[in-house]
Order: C-alpha cells, then structure tokens, then sequence
C-alpha cells in the first residue's frame, strides 16, 4: 500500500488532478455549467488547500486500487481504460443519483459531467499506470 510506485503515482496523479481539474472545470467549462447548473453551490473563492487534500485522498485510493486491479501488468491504454471505469461510476453513476435527489444542475449539465468524468479519470488512471510502469521492478 505504500510502495515507491503507490507514492509517486499518488504525488503525480494528484498534481495532475488539481491542476487538470482546474483546466477543465475552472476555466474551459466556467460558462457551460453556469449556464446549466439551477443552483449556485460554489464557495468563492474555493478553498484550495482542501481541494488539494481531497485529490490527495482521492488519489491514494485510485492509485491502490489501481495496483490490485493491474496485477502487475502497466499500461497507458490500461490505466485510460481502470480510470474511464472510475468515471463511468463518478460521472453516470453518481450523475443519476445526484439528479433523482438534487437540485444541483439539469440534464444536459449532468450528461456533460458525466462525459468529462470519464475522459478525465481515464487520464488520471493513464497518469498512474504510467507512473507504476516506470518504477516497476525490472526483472
């Protein structure tokens, strides 16, 4: 669970998911979601230290389920593939529960989400399996 390769795929994983978050949901899509969400939840400004700290998290436990799911065999199209599903559950699956029992956004922002949830953990996951494939062991 700590493992050389689990801790930097962590450190990498989360850089890029504080930074690439903010790429994608707090400058390309500013306009969209504002336009589809029905509620104003956002803090202003967010507080970027507990961002950080919940990417940090959250890719721990990406990054460990990642290595039990690879079996030791790493991949770009792999790890793509480990974090779509990741997305496929954040984004559609999550999406659906939070539209059935909030009033958050409307359809088509959801339908966005969920399409954005699934390219951007496919990156994350794609990010930690190239990670674990260069600090691999060499046999």
């Amino acid at each position: 669970m700590f493992s050389k390769s689990n801790l930097l795929a962590t450190l990498v994983g989360t850089v890029v998911m504080f930074f690439l978050g903010y790429l994608v949901w707090g400058i390309a899509t500013v306009d969209f979601f504002s336009q589809h969400s029905l509620v104003d939840a956002m803090k202003d400004p967010p507080n970027l230290g507990l961002i950080a700290v919940g990417n940090l998290i959250a890719v721990f436990a990406l990054s460990t389920l990642y290595s039990k799911w690879a079996r030791g065999h790493h991949s770009l199209s792999q790890g793509f593939t480990y974090g779509a599903w990741i997305g496929v559950f954040m984004g559609v699956g999550m999406g659906l529960l939070q539209y059935g029992t909030m009033i958050w956004m409307d359809l088509t922002g959801h339908a966005v989400e969920a399409v954005l949830d699934i390219v951007f953990y496919g990156i994350i996951g794609a990010v930690i399996a190239l990670v674990y494939q260069k600090t691999a062991v060499k046999e």
